[in-house]
């Protein structure tokens, strides 16, 4: 079997869950990451994780070389991607997990090093973004740069699609009580984005801009302009959970709503949306794979025209493994 030949730039938390899955496939091949911390930092981070546990292998260092599971992978420390020299190991799809290089023309760069094509690890201005099960199979040949689009978007997404094609959503409001991220601070300390981001995560519920729901549009044509939404911030480390009140089209009882969402989850979109009726908390989906899992009895309906639909997502593992599955997509459209 000829295996996939990935290559990671920035290994942060994306970086480093998207590497773990990736490794647990046997046709995937990781053959380089860049990162500016130095390899024997790289394989602790890599070895030890607070929220998803110990690496499930044997991680070692050899002549600034990480050696996973008996593989050596090349490490690089490279500010500019054009640097990066993926021809020489042969790397037919780099994902971008740093943040930084999110626009067609910065992650031309890694294109320009010898890489194929290239899946960002966030929403992007310019790149064409694709959700797994919504709208990857637009992606075509000439798609070398896409954007795997925002995990909280991942989660919006697969929902709002069985939601609209099967009764129609005339407009909605969402909001996601989202898990921490590294770029808040635990501290009350400075972010120049929006001040209230700077606020300590520890003790604070923060509220924050999103564009995930605006971006369910760009992902779902018919939802341009139906959808916004914001976030808060909660102080826990992983899983968020999407919350989305919207007006229906089509009048609907409530038992074919979530009929509709079953359905879809043991159907077309089986691996990505979830069902359950359990008594679940945030803490039961850590290291779940699964995108977008609907939270039957926390959701509720007003009247037949007017819902609020509940939806789990690990922002860090299930946007990690989606990220993967996208990489493994393009490479496949010749």
């Amino acid at each position: 079997m000829s295996k996939l030949k990935i290559g990671i730039n920035g290994f942060g938390r994306i970086g480093r869950i998207a590497f773990r899955v990736a490794v647990a496939r046997p046709d995937i091949q990781i053959v380089g990451i860049n990162d500016l911390l130095d390899v024997e930092h790289l394989a602790y981070l890599l070895k030890y994780d607070s929220v998803h546990g110990q690496f499930d292998g044997t991680i070692s260092t050899e002549e600034g070389k990480l050696i996973v599971n008996g593989n050596a992978i090349r490490i690089t420390a490279e500010r500019n991607p054009e640097d990066l020299k993926w021809d020489e190991v042969g790397a037919e799809v780099v994902l971008d997990c740093t943040g930084i290089f999110t626009t067609l023309e910065k992650a031309q760069a890694h294109i320009t090093a010898g890489a194929k094509k290239v899946a960002i690890s966030a929403p992007s201005a310019d790149a064409p973004m694709f959700v797994m099960g919504v709208n990857h199979t637009k992606v075509t040949a000439e798609d070398t740069i896409v954007s795997n689009a925002s995990c909280t978007t991942n989660c919006l997404a697969p929902l709002a699609k069985v939601i609209n094609d099967k009764f129609g959503i005339a407009e909605g409001l969402m909001t996601t009580v989202h898990a921490a991220t590294a770029t808040q601070s635990t501290v009350d300390g400075v972010s120049k984005k929006d001040y209230r981001l700077g606020r300590a995560s520890l003790n604070n519920i923060v509220p924050a801009s999103t564009g995930a729901a605006k971006a369910v549009g760009k992902v779902i044509p018919e939802l341009n302009g139906k959808l916004t939404g914001m976030a808060f911030r909660v102080p826990t480390v992983d899983v968020s959970v999407v919350d989305l009140t919207c007006r229906l089209e089509k009048p609907a009882a409530w038992a074919d709503i979530k009929a509709a969402l079953k359905e879809a989850s043991e159907g077309e979109l089986n691996g990505i949306l979830g069902y359950t009726e359990e008594g679940v908390v945030s803490q039961d989906f850590v290291s779940e794979p699964k995108t977008s899992t609907f939270d039957a009895n926390a959701s509720m309906a007003l009247n037949d025209g007017f819902i609020k639909l509940v939806s789990w997502y690990d922002n860090e593992f299930g946007y990690s493994t989606k990220l993967v599955d996208l990489a493994q997509h393009i490479a496949s459209v010749k």
